[in-house]
């Protein structure tokens, strides 16, 4: 038969539906491509992980800050307890960020800062390669502490999309092969230090506290808030001010007890109960200090809440002994005193003796301009000089020591109150050894806490009675939280000294070991590995 190529006027709309025709056909083809190639990458991830299930990480549901609920516990996890520093299984190199690692399907993820960019990094729990990095797209970045960073709040994951929040634009969803579903631009808050509260989820929705020192327009009230967004979109489902609020870094959590949920958010002297679905506070408690990092856990029928002095003090009663020798890196001449013309570039009060000097979060903030900052000095310097002869003495230095503002508190909270609930639902509350930054940890009828300088404290959580206090021969700053698994406890200095801990009333101290590297972020782990993340790399532990 013979085939006609000439086109005419009659059979051109049948030669148009043939060719849509045919353009169907393979825009079809190319989707089909395009899953197939999708389903065999993943099938290929999952047989590798199957094949290797001996050696390699396994899934977990360490999903989010801190793991399951942020209670910091892997359940039937075995990674080791005897670690060996120079010996991880992988160790990939990445760009800096406080936020912790997360664990979803085959996948390690952060988030990153390098230089005025920010981005999330994808990498294999197997060997450590990068899967993939994502750059946000962000054009004004938000000013933060000189001891914070830009990339500082922990991603989210519901083991099929992956939720980052960074303070300086908002919200961005993934799927696990980086590829982006959605974004939400949410106004920065203004916070003393920068945003590091991270996002959580329950249900269909996720979760964002946006506490915030800028009042509202023509008002003394906070533009505080709490914020449930859908997951699948981003759009707002519900919205609580929190109007009596300013800024605070905790991550929420969800508290459920005879079938009820609330959720539970930390901030300025006070832990509030939300509906998580409807959005109405449920109930407060008071009594805590205006700083509140630390994320609540829960265990033995009760909620446990805590939040150290202002400065970091952890004690109701101070010692002032190490604040005076944080003081003496001042005396250049060695005599035991501090005179006015000792003053140097970093001459502060010391807040946090642990940290060096120069460690931005040392002492008491200085403008950075040198004659401001010089005049503050000086101005130090007086307040402690009582009888203004230009030398501070041992004595006159403790005399008026005082540090931060607050009381620091472990309280152990009732469930089913409504209202006010701070004396009706106590069940009972500890003023020593609370941590600042650092959360802690339940298991067992008993509550974990480490704190700055390297001091654990085990308490008895039906009476908050303290089981033991200790020192963990591991000095300096703690960021990292605690963790829990293979009935040991994983405590992580800002130094990279990582004390192994058995679970139990007695202190045991089963291995330490010193990466050697700046640690602000708490480890993930899933079935049998520990996931360390240092300034600049990520390290695997099995």
């Amino acid at each position: 038969m013979a085939i006609n190529k000439t086109i005419t006027a009659s059979n051109l709309p049948s030669l148009r539906m043939r060719l849509d025709f045919v353009s169907c056909i393979l825009q079809t083809f190319v989707s089909m491509h395009s899953f197939l190639k999708k389903l065999t990458t993943r099938l290929t991830h999952l047989c590798a992980a199957s094949l290797a299930c001996s050696s390699i990480g396994l899934a977990s549901d360490w999903n989010q800050f801190r793991g399951p609920n942020g209670s910091g516990i892997a359940t039937d996890s075995h990674p080791p307890v005897y670690i060996d520093a120079q010996k991880p299984v992988w160790k990939t190199n990445i760009p800096d960020g406080h936020s912790s690692p997360i664990i979803a399907d085959h996948l390690i993820l952060v988030t990153f800062q390098s230089d005025n960019k920010l981005g999330t990094l994808a990498l294999n729990s197997q060997n450590g390669n990068i899967e993939w990095q994502k750059d946000a797209d962000i054009s004004k970045l938000e000013k933060v502490h000189a001891a914070n960073t830009l990339a500082s709040s922990t991603p989210v994951s519901d083991s099929k999309h992956i939720y980052v929040y960074f303070g300086s634009f908002g919200l961005f969803c993934y799927d696990l092969e980086g590829s982006l579903i959605w974004k939400k631009a949410i106004s920065p808050p203004q916070t003393l230090y920068g945003i590091s509260t991270s996002p959580i989820l329950f249900e269909k929705s996720l979760f964002l506290v946006l506490d915030d020192d800028r009042n509202l327009p023509d008002s003394q009230l906070s533009r505080s808030r709490v914020v449930a967004y859908d997951k699948s979109d981003g759009r707002v489902l519900w919205e609580t001010p929190r109007h009596y609020n300013r800024s605070s870094w905790s991550t929420p959590m969800i508290w459920t007890k005879d079938q009820q949920h609330d959720l539970v958010v930390m901030g300025n002297g006070r832990i509030y109960g939300y509906d998580p679905r409807l959005g109405h506070e449920k109930w407060f408690f008071n009594g805590f200090t205006r700083e509140t990092i630390a994320v609540p856990i829960a265990g033995n029928g009760k909620l446990y809440a805590s939040a150290s002095m202002r400065g970091g003090g952890g004690d109701l009663k101070l010692d002032p002994e190490p604040f005076w020798k944080a003081a003496l890196n001042f005396d250049t001449n060695g005599d035991q005193q501090i005179s006015k013309n000792e003053i140097s570039t970093h001459f502060t009060i010391p807040l946090r003796p642990e940290l060096p000097v120069e460690h931005p979060g040392f002492g008491i903030p200085l403008p950075g301009q040198a004659e401001a900052r010089k005049k503050r000095q000086i101005q130090f310097f007086n307040w402690r000089d009582t009888n203004k002869d230009s030398v501070w003495t041992r004595d006159e230095f403790i005399a008026d020591m005082k540090v931060g503002s607050g009381r620091p508190l472990l309280a152990a909270i009732q469930p089913g109150g409504k209202g006010d609930i701070t004396q009706t639902h106590r069940a009972w509350e500890l003023r020593r050894g609370i941590p600042e930054i650092p959360s802690p940890v339940y298991h067992d009828k008993r509550i974990y806490l480490v704190r700055a300088g390297g001091l654990l404290s085990c308490v008895n959580s039906e009476n908050g009675t303290l089981i033991y206090r200790e020192r963990l021969n591991a000095p300096g700053q703690y960021a990292a939280s605690p963790v829990i698994a293979n009935n040991h406890l994983y405590c992580v200095s800002q130094q990279g000294l990582i004390s192994v801990v058995k679970l139990g009333d007695s202190f045991e101290v089963t291995n330490q070991s010193n990466l050697k590297a700046t640690i602000n972020a708490t480890p993930a782990i899933d079935k049998t590995t520990l996931y360390v993340r240092t300034e600049k790399s990520i390290q695997a532990f099995r």
